[in-house]
């Protein structure tokens, strides 16, 4: 059980909420600092004053006020209205994500939001009862206001939702959950859509699976250094010691872990003077993207639990509008991330070429026993070719974007979300392409004679050799590929 309290939620816990399905409940002083925040909200909604979102119209329309007998009608058309999203539904874990986020934003007691509303929201996430959210159609400027409306549909019984693995209308999956649908109240709509809890669920997820990501990396890095007889003389530790960037030093010191006891890796002047970059400068490119992975951190961890709202409850007479919402500081960090991701296929990638190319090495062409009437592993090389191309065009930064909505009342945009998106799919790519390193160094590997792994390189070979063979004759290659991308799923905690 996850417990939401005043701003500590943790990655770990997002993680275990998003996907594995783990319960979420509020603390008591959780409780009493939403009810508290929504008699503040109550009391100014009885004057006379102008409250954007409360009494008055939403975006160009903040100049209109709103009669106090409709303001329900008000919020729900606020939802109806935005729920503009297109493309195909979010993926389940994203989903939960963001409603885990949008709790732990309005549990911090600054949105005005009733406690009722709030544990209705969260019956929803424990009973798995999952809104239909279409992927695209955010700008990442009020928050992210279309995805997070049609989250509100279903909370409203409208729209359509996912429960027990099945797809259908709002109003039956929360019947058959025994949940009742909420009807919104004074600025209720407003406080659930005001936010980047979409395009954060969608980066933080993206983000643990690029840390993932950076630990196979080191691994496949140290099987294809085992299979290209590599030298480890470049990895001394005083050698990053004197230059002093933390990832590079730390990276350094993994990869000699992982190879501790090899018998396969040398010495420099041992076959060689020195290695080629994608060899020799594993710590310098690892590294820096390891650092590039703590600095994101430190962002994720600001934001997951951040009020994001507008207007925001400061007291009974201090309600006000702001910009929390803007995306800009995740859409700048996961541009960041795409960037770093991105190089660590590109890296890999080259040292897949050293892998098959023979004029690089001393290995039969492409890895095949009988080449020729075999073509091994070089259209592996073309797979993973076209995912880091693919990656390149993916890292052009979505931030440097921006384009006027609302009759340019919101004239800056962050486009975060889709800079989440992105990342998410280039740390996908990247996954294959290590995974596929991984594959052909221990194609090279088994060429060589009378050896010993290191420490944790013979962990993950005899991992992978449990379920995917040597390959003497061509197989069907898609297939042993997936298996070595689950095998390194799973492995890599």
């Amino acid at each position: 059980m996850v417990t939401i309290e005043n701003g500590k939620l943790t990655i770990e816990e997002f993680i275990r909420t998003a996907r594995g399905y783990e319960e979420v409940s509020l603390s008591k002083e959780t409780k009493d600092r939403i009810t508290a925040s929504r008699k503040m909200l109550e009391k100014a909604a009885e004057g006379s004053q102008a409250v954007y979102g409360v009494n008055t119209g939403f975006g160009k329309f903040s100049e209109v006020k709103i009669g106090h007998d409709e303001l329900k009608d008000l919020q729900r058309n606020l939802i109806i209205s935005h729920a503009c999203g297109v493309g195909s539904p979010m993926k389940t874990e994203e989903v939960r994500g963001l409603m885990l986020l949008r709790i732990n934003a309005l549990s911090r007691g600054y949105s005005g939001i009733r406690l009722e509303t709030v544990e209705t929201l969260t019956d929803m996430l424990n009973k798995k009862v999952h809104p239909v959210i279409p992927v695209k159609g955010s700008l990442g400027a009020s928050g992210d206001l279309a995805p997070l409306a049609h989250m509100v549909l279903t909370l409203i019984g409208e729209g359509n939702a996912e429960f027990e693995g099945v797809v259908m209308p709002s109003k039956e999956a929360m019947n058959k959950a025994c949940i009742k649908p909420v009807e919104l109240e004074a600025k209720e709509g407003l406080a659930l859509i005001n936010g980047t809890q979409a395009l954060t669920s969608i980066g933080t997820l993206a983000y643990y699976d690029a840390v993932r990501a950076l630990r196979t990396a080191n691994l496949s890095a140290a099987l294809t250094m085992e299979a290209l007889r590599g030298i480890t003389t470049a990895f001394d530790e005083r050698l990053h010691i004197v230059r002093g960037h933390k990832g590079q030093i730390a990276v350094a010191r993994e990869i000699l872990d992982n190879l501790e006891g090899s018998t396969l890796v040398t010495r420099q002047n041992d076959l060689r003077v020195q290695d080629a970059y994608s060899i020799r400068c594993i710590p310098q490119v690892h590294g820096a993207i390891k650092d590039t992975l703590d600095y994101a951190l430190d962002k994720i961890n600001i934001e997951i639990n951040a009020v994001t709202d507008n207007p925001i409850v400061l007291n009974q007479d201090e309600i006000y509008s702001g910009g929390n919402f803007h995306g800009e500081p995740m859409a700048l960090i996961f541009d960041f991330l795409a960037i770093a991701v991105s190089e660590l296929a590109n890296i890999s990638e080259r040292r897949l070429e050293r892998l098959v190319n023979y004029q690089l090495n001393d290995l039969p062409a492409f890895l095949a026993p009988s080449g020729g009437l075999n073509s091994g592993f070089m259209i592996t090389q073309y797979s993973a070719a076209a995912l880091v191309s693919e990656n390149k065009i993916l890292s052009h930064p979505a931030s440097v974007d921006s384009i006027p909505s609302s009759a340019n009342q919101e004239d800056h945009v962050s486009m975060g979300n889709t800079a989440a998106r992105k990342l998410r799919e280039i740390v996908e790519n990247t996954r294959r392409v290590i995974s596929i390193e991984a594959f052909a160094a221990c194609q090279a590997i088994d060429f060589r004679e009378d050896f010993k792994l290191g420490k944790e390189t013979g962990k993950i070979y005899s991992a992978i050799r449990d379920k995917v063979r040597f390959i003497e004759k061509d197989v069907i290659m898609y297939e042993e590929m997936n298996k070595v991308y689950d095998i390194l799923d799973t492995c890599i905690c």
